[in-house]
């Protein structure tokens, strides 16, 4: 395959998701377009990580499309192939879950991972961490923004080595939202 069919690949993953995620919202004040999320984390992989690989950054603006719309893994196989759903399998939380037991296991997982898995994991880290820092959503008191913080940092910390770059931002990020939520007066 050229160059040129695996950036394809990335502008058709694009289309897909904007589409799947057209009426969502993000929780912040402004009910940013949740699209410009995995967008976010696509731009995190390519600009600081410096993530070439069409496949990663398809499934960076993918990762979200079966938790969180009605897109099954089997549409995923279908437009985008078996390559495609495993690593969106890898990157998607079981709702039928309780939600202490999905964070949990993204823990437990994070180690084992692909390292495909593992940067698009560390790039929406980044980004949800940097939303709470910036425009946190309107219902959340702060304890569960640190919740969150002490959660998802247990999260990257499984995924260490993956990529230098990204990790080095990681903490950069981290340390705003520790100055931000945990060293108030």
């Amino acid at each position: 395959m050229s160059k040129e069919n695996n950036m394809d690949l990335v502008f058709t993953a694009l289309r897909f998701a904007a589409e799947k995620h057209h009426n969502q919202k993000r929780k912040d004040t402004r009910q940013t377009p949740y699209i410009n999320h995995p967008i976010e984390v696509v731009e995190t992989l390519w600009r600081v990580g410096r993530v070439r690989d069409p496949m990663t950054l398809a499934g960076a603006i993918l990762h979200d499309t079966v938790e969180d719309t009605p897109t099954s893994f089997e549409e995923i196989r279908e437009v985008f192939g078996e390559e495609m759903e495993s690593l969106v399998r890898e990157l998607t939380d079981d709702k039928t879950l309780p939600k202490l037991e999905r964070k949990r296991l993204q823990i437990e997982k994070a180690p084992y991972a692909s390292l495909r898995a593992k940067q698009i994991k560390l790039a929406d880290k980044i980004c949800n961490f940097a939303d709470l820092i910036q425009r946190p959503p309107v219902d959340w008191e702060l304890e569960r923004v640190q919740q969150y913080f002490e959660w998802g940092n247990r999260v990257v910390e499984g995924l260490r080595g993956c990529n230098f770059e990204l990790e080095q931002f990681y903490f950069t990020i981290y340390k705003k939202g520790l100055e931000k939520y945990f060293l108030q007066s």
